[in-house]
């Protein structure tokens, strides 16, 4: 029973040893015919393969620079063109009905009254003071032109006195007499004088006590000092408040400002009166105005200048304290649209393009980035027209030699 198995072995070992090692002679035998030579001989030097191309392939665009209109892009947020907290200045009970939060309210509406209390009292005695003082004036008036009178009337007997005197028709003690009048009647005209003056200064006096009564009233009535919307209720009836307590907060969000810190090295691009826009981070809307305010001092910490667009905002659609991306516009430059996956770096870390000659050598351009796009990115540094590689630029340095491949730039 073991045969078959070696006898099949053996069968097997032939016809493998004929397949591989007389191969020649095999098919000689089932064709018919004379085996054909294996040429051995290495083929010559006229048919040898071509040198294959070592150049690294890339692949550019040509572009050329086209004028645009530059942009200093910043980030920053919304911000209340006015915002004030308004306060008591004297001490009562409020009694007025509180206004609600987001309410809006016109310049010199009424936000709290608080209790008269016995302030109207105090106006009415204050005025019936000044009433009082007036009627002394004309009294006083009265006193002065009757002391003035007396006095010229001594100065005239005071005179006659003295040329009687000098012609022996009147005795010196006559004119001592008339001296002492005039004396007198000047004291009078001093003394009625000063009682004018006083009774002026008491109405001064009470023309003050009125205006401190009547600013004391004018104090309970707390009005709005300008439109705008409520960002907190208003004090609660029954409230008691003291000066300084809080009344309500008012914010004026039409026009409505962007504030934003330029960065010291753009400073110079901007200008007050400059066209402004801006990209909202809630909704993504956009809105435009103009530069208000760049200011002439850097702060301390981040050495940047603060700015200030103003922004319509009639439907108040725009919130205080939203972020935003704000765009600033400056003076155009000549620039180039590249894609953003063009730009690397060198080996000394400068960002830039690497571009290929009319050689197809390789140089690199350090550039700076002015505009982001959807399209790509506006950059400058590069001459009028360059054939930038966009494909393959990682892969070669500054002097080597590529193999371009041109593609064609779509609209």
């Amino acid at each position: 029973m073991r045969i078959l198995p070696l006898l099949a072995a053996v069968a097997m070992a032939a016809i493998l040893y004929m397949i591989i090692l007389e191969r020649p002679t095999l098919m000689a035998f089932f064709g018919g015919g004379e085996t054909e030579e294996v040429d051995t001989q290495p083929e010559t030097e006229e048919a040898a393969a071509p040198v294959a191309d070592t150049r690294v392939q890339v692949v550019v665009e040509r572009l050329k620079a086209q004028s645009i209109d530059s942009a200093v892009v910043l980030r920053g947020q919304t911000a209340a063109a006015r915002q004030v907290e308004v306060r008591a200045e004297t001490s009562a009970i409020v009694v007025s009905e509180p206004l609600r939060k987001g309410a809006r309210i016109e310049a010199g509406q009424i936000m709290c009254r608080l209790d008269e209390g016995t302030r109207g009292a105090a106006l009415a005695q204050a005025t019936a003071q000044l009433a009082e003082a007036e009627s002394r004036v004309p009294e006083a008036e009265a006193r002065v032109q009757e002391a003035q009178a007396r006095l010229e009337e001594a100065k005239i007997n005071q005179n006659a006195s003295s040329r009687l005197n000098a012609d022996g028709f009147a005795s010196t003690t006559r004119v001592a007499s008339s001296d002492a009048a005039v004396a007198t009647a000047e004291a009078s005209v001093s003394s009625a004088q000063s009682g004018l003056r006083a009774a002026r200064s008491g109405i001064e006096a009470a023309q003050a006590a009125v205006a401190g009564a009547q600013a004391e009233l004018d104090r309970l009535v707390i009005k709005a000092p300008f439109g705008g919307l409520l960002e907190s209720d208003t004090a609660e009836l029954g409230a008691l408040l003291q000066p300084g307590a809080l009344c309500g907060t008012i914010v004026q969000l039409n026009p409505i400002k962007l504030v934003g810190y330029v960065p010291e090295t753009q400073v110079n691009r901007i200008e007050v009166g400059a066209v402004a826009g801006a990209r909202l981070a809630a909704g993504g809307d956009e809105v435009q105005g103009r530069v208000t305010f760049l200011s002439r001092s850097a702060d301390q910490q981040t050495r940047t200048f603060l700015t200030e667009i103003e922004v319509p905002n009639d439907d108040l659609r725009i919130r205080d304290g939203q972020t935003a991306e704000i765009l600033i516009a400056s003076e155009g430059a000549d620039a180039h649209l590249v894609p953003q996956s063009a730009l690397t770096l060198n080996d000394e870390g400068a960002l830039g393009l690497r571009t290929v000659d009319g050689t197809n050598i390789v140089k690199f351009y350090a550039v700076s980035v002015v505009r982001d796009t959807a399209k790509g990115v506006w950059v400058t540094g590069l001459p009028e027209e360059a054939s930038v590689i966009v494909v393959g630029q990682e892969y070669v340095v500054d002097g080597v030699e590529v193999a371009p491949t041109l593609r064609e730039i779509t609209q």
